[in-house]
Order: C-alpha cells, then structure tokens, then sequence
C-alpha cells in the first residue's frame, strides 16, 4: 500500500517529486546543489507528512516507514546520501523511539561516509509533556513529548532558510528554536482504523471526546464530554497559549490539522475558534494553515499548533514553498 501511495504521488506531481522505489526514499525531481539538505521522515498513515513536503522551500528527501512505524536505519542512510549536495543534511525528527534510534544509526553511518550530519528533535506534543513537577525535571526514561504537527513547521522555515544559503549549524539553532516555541493538542470523536483491521483504535461513545491523542492512535490523557466546537477548541487552545506565555501583543502562527476524515466544514470552525479566542487574548494570528497536513489514517478529530512567532519565522515562512502539499510564492 504504501509502495503503490508513494508511485501515485510522483504520478500526480511528476516535476515537483521523484521516487526511488528500490530504497522507499522521496527526493526532489530536480535535486538542489550548494545547499544544506533537509532530510526528514517516519512512519506512512500521516499523509502529507512528509513526502508531501518535498520540494523547493522545504525537503530535499523524505523517507517513509510502513503505516506508523520508523523507517529503517539503512532506508535513513540512503536518505541522507542522496539529500547530501556536500554541504551537510539536517535531520528533522520526530520523537518517538524508533524514529530517533534509528536517525542515530543513520547518522553514524554519515559521518563513516564523510558527511556531516546535524539533528533537530520536534517535541512538541503538550498532552504528553510531563514537566513542571517540584523539580521541573522529566521523569528518567520517559521519552518526552511527542513529534507531532509542529514539524511542519519547522520544515518550512528552515527549508526557506536552507534555500537562502544558511549553513548547517544556523539551520540546526533555527530548528530548535522553533521546536521551543511550538505546542500541539488535539482531540478526537473517533478513532483511526489500521490497514486490515476491521475495528478502529479505541472505541468512544457518540457523548465523549478523547482528548489528548496521538498521531498513531495512541489513547488520549482524558475523556471529556461532547460539546460545541468553541468548548471543545477552548480546550487545546488554553494550556497551548499558557504553555507558550502567549501574552497581549504576541504574534503566532497557528496549524489547524485536519487528523484525517474531519470535514473541512469542521475544520473551519475549529479555526474560526481559535482565531476568536487567541483574540480575547490578545494574541494575533499572523499566519495560519488550515487542512490535513499530519494525518492520523481516518481518524475523525483536529489538533492546535501554535508557534510563537517573531520577524524571521514569519520572513522564512512567507518565502516562496512548491510542494505537492504546500505551495505559494510562484516559485517551481
């Protein structure tokens, strides 16, 4: 399925995309030169994400997984061999634990082969933070936050400043420092159904909402009840914006993400409450994007990204992007 997924998006954007089937990588038709490339990935079932994003403003290579599971260590390498134009390649992770053991592997295996690596780790998911005890320390062992769709994000401003000319140590710094200004939730009225499954994830009553989902059918943190959109929304957006100390004045740039069978009719409302209650805030939408862009298979619910945004995010994010998901600016 995925195989046969990846050979339709190269048929449907034949100049923007090609397709390396014998190594299930995803790399620019045309592949740039004299640049930083930018590598990402993970596992398939979040379409767009990422092979969707590959193209002139965002990534050099993308190399999907099975339905949510990491890609391999080698698929990795092979990833980074091509996005390298000798300049070095910035890996963009998500963190889950495959994901970053086997970026790990890949970059050690880069570094035997003479290229220099650099790696941003996407944390963003709010639900599954669990700092802010005593001590403010992360439980020992725990994984931390989870990648989510603040890597979109990410991707596309430090693909503008890729494309710029940044070196790699600035395109790393960057990335961090969208990932610290980044927080993500989402909620759920249904569950996602895998491949040959015939049930989804976990089952809800019509009366409940599962809040605080992950992107791979993972169980929320709570269940609350069902109620109008701006209840629902005012739940993501609240802890987001004192998450990030939203305050009077602040410029973001806010995601509303479709998880996969919302309807945009939906999804517009979702975002016309965000808009709405950022404003009694006092905070301003800069720029949004609203649409599946992190999917979840089919799964029926959004997730809120907010990033806090300043003049050089908005100048990398507003830099011309030709994507098979994301375009504006003119440039091909």
């Amino acid at each position: 399925m995925v195989h046969e997924a990846l050979e339709g998006l190269v048929l449907s954007h034949p100049q923007v995309v090609a397709y390396d089937p014998e190594h299930q990588i995803v790399t620019r038709a045309h592949p740039a030169a004299g640049k930083v490339g930018l590598l990402s990935g993970g596992g398939s079932g979040h379409e767009p994400l990422h092979a969707g994003f590959v193209g002139v403003g965002m990534l050099d290579v993308a190399v999907p997984g099975a339905v949510f599971a990491s890609p391999t260590a080698l698929q990795l390498h092979d990833g980074t061999l091509a996005a390298d134009s000798g300049c070095g390649v910035l890996h963009i992770v998500k963190n889950y634990t495959g994901d970053v053991l086997n970026f790990t592997i890949a970059r050690e295996l880069a570094d035997e082969n003479g290229i220099r690596t650099a790696a941003v780790l996407v944390d963003d998911d709010l639900a599954t933070d669990i700092t802010g005890g005593a001590d403010g320390d992360e439980d020992e062992g725990h994984p931390g936050r989870r990648g989510t769709a603040a890597v979109v994000a990410l991707e596309k401003i430090c693909g503008a400043a890729a494309e710029a000319g940044a070196p790699l140590d600035e395109l790393a710094e960057l990335g961090s420092d969208v990932v610290a200004r980044s927080s993500t939730m989402a909620f759920a009225l249904e569950a996602g159904t895998h491949p040959g499954q015939s049930r989804a994830a976990f089952d809800l009553d019509p009366s409940e909402v599962e809040f605080g989902v992950g992107i791979h059918g993972e169980r929320g943190t709570s269940r609350i009840g069902f109620a109008p959109a701006d209840d629902l929304v005012a739940h993501l957006v609240g802890p987001l914006a004192d998450a990030l100390d939203l305050r009077r004045g602040t410029e973001v740039i806010a995601i509303v993400n479709n998880l996969g069978s919302a309807y945009p009719l939906e999804t517009y409302v979702a975002a016309r409450a965000v808009h709405r209650q950022l404003a009694a805030r006092g905070v301003t939408v800069a720029r949004s994007l609203v649409g599946p862009y992190v999917t979840s298979l089919d799964m029926h619910g959004i997730s809120v990204t907010l990033v806090r945004a300043d003049d050089t995010l908005l100048s990398h994010w507003d830099a011309p992007v030709h994507t098979p998901a994301l375009t504006w600016g003119g440039t091909r």
